[in-house]
């Protein structure tokens, strides 16, 4: 089960860089290509590897404000006048030279991708310098500056798609997507994360389920800190597969921020690299279920530069090509030597965490102790009625 697939790729995405000091180092792109070309992923994508032009600023507005377009445009040709203004020149976003440059090309390979899809010339695409899901209309927030999930779907939508699932599983809300879709029922949003209480950006709450007239088209799942494998996994799949039924989307687009990992230093969930690509090849799945193949794959989070970005992203290109690797697949030693001379960190081994993650469906073993069931029940209780489907 795959499609035509192509793979979006411009080695000045990595100009998106915040500095040294920020925990977003655009060596994590830098190395996740290389490793994807040391293991043949990029030949095994049937379209190749394509760069798209920058979004220009009429495509930018389908989600952005042209007031806040400017400004990160002047922001970008004199980094010392950042104020704060529009969020830019924060802690969480400091200016930089060629930030609009950088985030509109970032943009731009989402919307190529989402426009190859719709006009039929592939079926699977994949940017995983993408999922910059933070970012508002008129405002940076996350390290995001351009949301180029939000303009992907914008632009599906302006081609005529009349129904979108977007499936978030970063651990951190989805809140921009979500922000921009909140009256429009033809895009229902999905986003896993950790609970508002405890992360970043303190919001996704189950109560938040979409605007007038769009009730239900919203759908968060918070989970409890600590949420590991099994717990992942079972609410994924208590809530996602029988919503995009639901729905019948035309495309699916999903994000898949790597910070849900143990190791990931921003973050309290403990899930696995293995649990990562079984998600990952569940929503291959639902693509070619539900939407006849249509999928956009895009990143998002992810701060353990070394030891799972690279790894989980490279499984993601790999699945969206039709050429899963094995999880158990050796890493080769070239790639490793890169890593040492970028960052001068060992890196891993394998393909894996070594780990065969398992679940129980939602309908086995309800715990109403069990704070992973009470997220899930709240979920449900809170979506599945206005949808005419059983909590």
């Amino acid at each position: 089960m795959s499609g035509r697939a192509q793979l979006m790729w411009d080695e000045a995405v990595t100009g998106y860089d915040f500095g040294s000091e920020h925990p977003m180092d655009p060596v994590r792109l830098a190395l996740t290509m290389r490793l994807i070309e040391a293991l043949g992923v990029d030949k095994a994508a049937s379209e190749g590897v394509v760069a798209a032009p920058a979004a220009g600023d009429s495509t930018l507005r389908l989600v952005h404000r042209q007031d806040y377009v400017d400004a990160v445009r002047r922001v970008s040709a004199d980094p010392g006048g950042a104020d704060g203004s529009y969020g830019l020149g924060t802690m969480d976003d400091p200016a930089f030279a060629g930030m609009h440059e950088a985030s509109a090309l970032i943009a731009g390979q989402s919307v190529a991708a989402a426009e190859a899809l719709w006009r039929g010339s592939a079926d699977h695409a994949v940017n995983f310098a993408g999922g910059l899901h933070h970012a508002m209309p008129g405002g940076a927030a996350g390290f995001c500056i351009y949301n180029d999930a939000a303009l992907a779907i914008a632009r599906l939508l302006e081609l005529g798609a009349e129904r979108i699932v977007y499936v978030d599983v970063d651990v951190h809300h989805g809140d921009g997507v979500q922000t921009v879709f909140w009256d429009d029922p033809r895009v229902l949003t999905i986003s896993l994360h950790e609970h508002p209480r405890t992360l970043f950006p303190g919001t996704g709450w189950p109560e938040e389920t979409g605007g007038e007239g769009a009730e239900g088209s919203a759908v968060n799942v918070a989970l409890p800190a600590g949420t590991s494998d099994a717990g992942w996994l079972r609410a994924f799949h208590a809530v996602v597969p029988e919503l995009i039924a639901d729905h019948r989307p035309q495309v699916l687009v999903t994000q898949h921020g790597a910070d849900t990992h143990i190791e990931d230093p921003l973050a309290h969930l403990a899930v696995s690299l293995d649990a990562q690509r079984m998600l990952m090849e569940s929503l291959h799945a639902l693509a070619h279920r539900h939407a006849d193949g249509r999928w956009l794959a895009l990143g998002g989070g992810g701060y353990a530069i070394v030891d799972v970005v690279p790894r989980s992203w490279t499984h993601l290109a790999a699945i969206v090509a039709g050429a899963p690797v094995d999880p158990a697949t050796d890493i080769p030693e070239t790639w490793r030597q890169q890593v040492y001379a970028l960052t001068a960190a060992s890196a891993p081994r394998r393909m894996t965490d070594g780990l065969r993650p398992t679940w129980q469906d939602w309908e086995d073993g309800y715990d109403p102790a069990s704070r992973l069931d009470q997220a899930v029940r709240a979920t449900r209780t809170a979506v599945f009625p206005s949808r005419g489907l059983l909590p």
